[in-house]
């Protein structure tokens, strides 16, 4: 496979979406959760989608439980969590496992294009990691995804062109997207 176009998931209701359906858009596909510290994600992540969904931008969002247990819901409790808090209005898909052997392909193939490089530098930094190597020890060379609220954003032919880790500046990943959108 060499697109995310090649893939399909479920959505909420567990029926079959082809990648392929967003095709010429610029997305962005991330792994979320409602308990995070990173969660309030949602309110830049909303503004974001809002400014620029009608220039052809999509957001893709994916619950998944496999990070200290902080998406416990249902699809329907997450998505109304997602809804009524922040207001979201961009594609809420299945929940889904991210790491290991039950792993989506999709986010398998998205870490492969753009593997993890770190959560920056720091204190606060180093905590996320150590503690994300300890959640994700189980996971061994099936941990592609560091943490909650990591980022992949896809140009219009498919292809993964940036990963941001959750500890990354919204503004920083609406500037990619901006960019993105320009081309």
């Amino acid at each position: 496979m060499s697109s995310v176009y090649d893939f399909s998931v479920k959505d909420m209701k567990g029926n079959e979406v082809s990648i392929g359906d967003f095709a010429g858009k610029v997305l962005l596909i991330v792994n979320t959760a409602t308990g995070c510290g990173f969660t309030p994600h949602y309110e830049p992540l909303e503004e974001m989608y809002k400014e620029y969904r009608d220039r052809g931008f999509e957001i893709l969002d994916f619950p998944c439980n496999q990070f200290a247990n902080q998406a416990p819901g249902t699809e329907d409790e997450i998505h109304e969590f997602c809804t009524l808090k922040f207001g979201t209005e961009f594609p809420q898909f299945a929940k889904i496992d991210v790491n290991g052997d039950n792993a989506d392909p999709l986010f398998a193939f998205l870490a492969t294009e753009k593997p993890f490089e770190g959560f920056g530098k720091g204190l606060k930094f180093a905590a996320l990691k150590t503690f994300s190597d300890l959640n994700n020890k189980a996971f061994g060379d099936k941990a592609y995804i560091k943490w909650n609220f990591t980022k992949f954003l896809i140009d219009r032919e498919g292809n993964v062109v940036a990963r941001f880790e959750p500890t990354v500046d919204m503004d920083d990943v609406k500037n990619a997207v901006a960019a993105e959108l320009e081309k």
